[in-house]
Order: C-alpha cells, then sequence, then structure tokens
C-alpha cells in the first residue's frame, strides 16, 4: 500500500487555507470571525492552546457557510486540478491518504481521484468541532494501525518532517518538494 500526506504532497498547496479562502470570497460575512480566529492562533503562539483547540475554533467559520457540503462540491469544482502529476502517475488503487485536514474537505476530493482509503482528522461540516484529535504527528500512526491493522506501508510520501513517525514504519519513504520525490533519510 502507498500512503500520501494530502497538502503539498499530492495537493498543490494546502487545501484548508484554499477552502477558506474560496468561501471567504463567495461570502464575505465570514470575515466576522476574524477576531476569535486571530485571538486563538495568538494563544496557541504562546502555548495556551494545543493545535486542535485552535484549529477548532479556526473552524468556526463553518458555521457561517449554512451549506458547506456545496461549498465543498464547488470548490473541489474549481481545485482538483491542483492534485500534482507525479500523483496520477503512481496512482494504485490500494492508496490511502492520511491527512490533518478535515475529513469532508478530503471525502470529496477522494471520490473524484477514486481513492477509497482516507484518515483525516474528523470535523463536523457545520460546527468545526472535532470528534478526536486532529489527526498529525503521532496521532497519524496511531489511527493507521487501529484502522488498517494488518496492513503495511510499502511507500509513504509527504512534504513535511512532522510525518516522520509514518516515514518510520514506511519500508521507503519520499519528502516531496514541488513535484520532487526525494529520499526522506537525505532530511534526517
Amino acid at each position: 500500500m502507498n500512503v500520501f500526506d494530502f497538502d503539498h504532497t499530492i495537493y498543490a498547496g494546502d487545501s484548508t487555507k484554499d477552502f477558506y479562502m474560496y468561501c471567504l470570497r463567495k461570502r464575505v460575512s465570514l470575515a466576522r470571525y476574524w477576531p476569535v480566529q486571530a485571538w486563538a492562533f495568538l494563544r496557541y503562539g504562546v502555548k495556551v492552546i494545543d493545535k486542535t483547540r485552535c484549529k477548532e475554533i479556526f473552524y468556526r467559520f463553518f458555521r457561517g457557510l449554512r451549506d458547506t457540503g456545496g461549498f465543498v462540491n464547488d470548490f473541489w469544482d474549481a481545485h482538483i486540478d491542483r492534485i500534482k502529476p507525479f500523483y496520477m502517475e503512481l496512482k494504485r488503487a490500494d492508496d490511502l491518504i492520511i491527512s490533518a485536514s478535515p475529513d469532508f474537505l478530503l471525502r470529496e476530493a477522494c471520490s473524484r481521484l477514486g481513492i477509497a482509503g482516507l484518515i483525516a482528522s474528523v470535523v463536523d461540516p457545520d460546527t468545526g468541532q472535532y470528534m478526536g484529535v486532529n489527526c498529525y504527528g503521532d496521532e497519524k500512526v496511531r489511527r493507521f494501525r487501529e484502522e488498517c491493522p494488518d496492513s503495511v506501508i510499502d511507500t509513504f510520501y509527504s512534504d513535511s518532517l512532522s510525518d516522520a513517525p509514518l516515514a518510520a514504519i514506511a519500508r521507503i519513504s519520499f519528502i516531496v518538494r514541488g513535484d520532487k520525490l526525494l529520499p526522506w533519510e537525505d532530511f534526517q
């Protein structure tokens, strides 16, 4: 099985940030969440709150969408072409995406790409509330082992060294820089 991070790995950019900017352009009234979002980022920066709580506060803007599913569909209509060509060349039937991005946002992209396997942060699309913790770092390994207990990662791809726990359990790992695949061990 090949396992891929999503943002900056097979998707050229950060899908959550791009989704936020897309929604903001379509619904300028979402700017009303800026003060609470800025306060959350400040508190996260000085380690008063953790990453999961910071993102949960940021995701309050979902409440202003009223039709998150419609926004997600429209977003992917406009952004699915940002999937990197190298992924389409490597694509296999048993691919698995493991990402910190919200599951409901990536589920639509995976569906369009024919990817059945997805492990991501479980977030309520209407409220922004997490149903667990942010799928990041060691949590990705925990979730992988929970959901795929008998599986082996043949090859792992990520843009971030924060995914070192997943790279450590894969047979082969690559760091993705743009469209280049570089051996993980070159970054240790």
